[in-house]
């Protein structure tokens, strides 16, 4: 099967995937008008399908999306200004190339020095399409400014009803997942915030408000950036849906200089006809095939030191550390905030990226060798974007963090955000981040970012405006360059919890610290919402203190460990403070975690039960493997456990119970289901590890 395939004689270009397809052709005028995406259409089928027509000859109404000239009244994907006031493009086709599965269709406007190109690539092992463009200014006169410069759009068939699935929240309650009915006319989702955003991201999912979890068609797009963002979707009163995004937000502008080429994120699409669910998996593969830097590895046990000791750190207490957290299983030591500078708290010290010898005397190296002599590996935590006005970094360099002429500069935590678009700002983080893993036996980071952008303003560049593009690429650009310099390097990205989750930041990075929030209970919900697009093998969790230190909630130990299984384990308690059976238990379920870890970080994720309903679950199926993890948060008085009907089995395959041996039939747990031996009263939890017979 081609993947791309052009039909001259109708001017149209057929993408095809394992299970879809996606047309464009150019209309007389050589604008380009999508024509399909859905299930598989031959090249003779597409060629019949008709584009998009005005249906009542009126002159107020087409359907033209992502166009701001000619008849197009839909959200523009490209707002240009050219220096003599003109905007908009007149479409002019050069030309194509197929290269394997990327695609690349050439146009020029017919007055202006610009050219635009449209990218387009699809792969044998995904039904993801990926799109982005690239604009190039030819001339030699005045900049083009751009007001809008988006990846793509996206256009869905005519539907009787649609309904957006995406997520909201806030700071410790990320990723809450809505679906709700589209309403006419646009709606926009976006972060002004300078990152991904904890109160929103950057995908959303679209059916026709009849998809389930494991039936009915779905569209989804999802764009890799981890700065401000965009996505507006547009349902008029009759004809399509369509939808645009990319990076930058509402009311910011950049100049396109004479020779440069600008190019956007990739702004990916997948159809599926399988449900919610189907369109998780699907992203789930493609982001460990694709995305990931090292999607074969199995993601270690972690420790983490902050909600032990806070900024309270010194030698023998983080070694004491080490030892209890080794003896419960951990397999990765993260040394918290507090280890640098002047850090006694949030207000002083950040910035100053050197070894408090106060509390290291002889700095890290005796308690890197702590940690690797107990069979661990060692983390550290970072925050490279910010800086205190108390530290001596701001005191030397007042102009390097983002501000405006005459404007306060705001604090939030105690802090201003270094402006990493100003290249001699990116190359320090840089130098003494390589320097920091060069000269200690550092093999992870967590890569912190605790405030939004204020007052961001860059004094004296001709293009201000910039620095919202360009301080994410020279984040991607410091962590490319550390992860080529230093390949056992691992880490983890964390922007005050899942502030910064995107499919930009996970193709540099290795897992997403998924919230701050490490209630177990709260963690269900946020779970569900991070996977319903990313998968488990990036989603960092931990077991920590009851009551919990954020809600104050008692929740079982048992419990904190199950949901904390079902994507990368971590331990973040105070375990001086635990006692010798929650010792003993910890230990026990750190064991079984990593007995069935390849199976929750590599296998497929199926989704059951309902997470407000009495029982919740989560299922992984790895070739002959199957685990559930299942949640019961409230007893109800007369309503004991429904047995679980699974998904995703052989019905005529017996598999075992890894712990008990029982012997269940594939149709049974399929058709009937699998009965729950769940605690008695609220948190009640259970793990179920099954294995197919042969």
């Amino acid at each position: 099967m081609s993947l791309v395939t052009y039909l001259a004689e109708h001017r149209l270009w057929l993408l095809r995937t394992p299970a879809t397809s996606y047309a464009l052709r150019l209309d007389a005028d050589d604008r380009p008008r999508h024509v399909y995406w859905g299930p598989p259409l031959t090249a003779e089928q597409a060629a019949t399908v008709p584009g998009p027509v005005c249906r009542d000859g009126s002159s107020f109404q087409t359907e033209g999306y992502g166009e701001l000239e000619g008849p197009g009244f839909g959200a523009p994907s490209l707002l240009l200004r050219y220096a003599d006031g003109g905007a908009g493009v007149e479409w002019r086709h050069l030309g194509h190339e197929i290269d394997g599965g990327h695609l690349a269709v050439r146009f020029a406007d017919r007055h202006h020095p610009l050219e635009i190109t449209l990218h387009y690539r699809v792969r044998e092992d995904t039904d993801v399409i990926e799109r982005w463009t690239e604009l190039r200014h030819t001339g030699d006169g005045e900049p083009i400014r751009l007001e809008r410069s988006d990846s793509a759009s996206w256009t869905l068939p005519v539907l009787p009803g649609v309904r957006v699935s995406h997520v909201v929240g806030g700071w410790s309650s990320e990723s809450q997942l809505k679906r709700e009915p589209l309403p006419y006319g646009e709606t926009v989702l976006t972060n002004r915030r300078g990152t991904t955003g904890h109160q929103a991201n950057p995908w959303l999912m679209l059916d026709a408000g009849t998809a389930g979890e494991e039936h009915g068609e779905v569209w989804s797009a999802a764009l890799a950036w981890s700065g401000s963002w965009q996505i507006t979707v547009q349902r008029p009163p009759s004809g399509p849906v369509a939808l645009t995004g990319g990076f930058g937000h509402d009311g910011l502008s950049w100049r396109l200089a004479p020779g440069e080429t600008w190019t956007t994120p990739v702004f990916a699409g997948l159809y599926g006809a399988s449900g919610f669910g189907g369109i998780s998996r699907a992203w789930h593969a493609y982001t460990l095939r694709h995305v990931l830097p090292h999607p074969q590895e199995l993601r270690p046990v972690v420790y983490n030191s902050w909600e032990a000791t806070g900024f309270d750190v010194d030698l023998d207490g983080q070694v004491r550390l080490a030892e209890q957290a080794a003896a419960l299983g951990a397999e990765l030591f993260v040394l918290d905030d507090g280890w640098f500078g002047a850090r006694a708290s949030d207000r002083a010290g950040l910035g100053d990226w050197q070894v408090n010898l106060d509390r290291f005397p002889g700095g890290l190296d005796k308690l890197i060798a702590a940690v690797h002599g107990h069979g661990m590996r060692f983390g550290l935590w970072v925050e490279p974007e910010m800086v205190n006005p108390d530290s001596d970094l701001y005191r030397r360099n007042p102009d390097w963090v983002l501000h405006m002429p005459h404007r306060t500069r705001t604090t939030l935590r105690n802090q201003l955000v270094l402006n990493f678009a100003r290249p001699d700002v990116a190359a320090w983080a840089h130098d003494w981040l390589d320097r920091l893993v060069t000269d200690h036996e550092i093999d992870f980071l967590k890569w912190d970012f605790n405030r939004a952008f204020t007052e961001a303003g860059h004094p004296g560049h001709d293009d201000p405006d910039r620095l919202w593009i360009d301080h994410v690429r020279a984040v991607y650009a410091i962590i490319d360059r550390l992860r080529a310099d230093h390949p056992h390097l691992r880490i983890e990205s964390c922007a005050g919890g899942g502030g910064r989750a995107d499919l930009g930041i996970l193709a540099r990075t290795d897992e997403v610290w998924t919230s701050d929030n490490t209630d177990a209970v709260d963690r269900i919900g946020i779970q569900h919402g991070y996977g319903q697009l990313y998968p488990s093998r990036t989603m960092a969790a931990w077991v920590t203190d009851s009551p919990n230190p954020l809600t104050g909630r008692l929740v079982p130990l048992r419990f904190r460990f199950h949901v904390a299984m079902a994507g990368v384990l971590g331990l973040g308690g105070n375990l001086p403070e635990w006692t010798p059976d929650e010792l003993a238990e910890a230990a026990e379920l750190v064991a079984r975690y990593k007995e069935i870890r390849p199976v929750v970080q590599h296998g497929e994720l199926y989704r059951l039960g309902d997470t407000d309903g009495p029982v919740s679950a989560v299922q992984y199926v790895l070739d002959d493997q199957i685990v559930v993890l299942a949640y019961r948060v409230s007893a109800r008085f007369g309503h004991p456990a429904e047995d679980l009907r699974l998904a995703g089995l052989d019905p005529s395959s017996r598999y075992r119970d890894a712990a008990t041996g029982a012997v269940h039939h594939g149709a049974v747990l399929t058709f009937h289901g699998l009965p729950l031996d769940l605690p008695g009263g609220d948190h009640a939890s259970t793990l179920i590890h099954l294995i197919r017979e042969p």
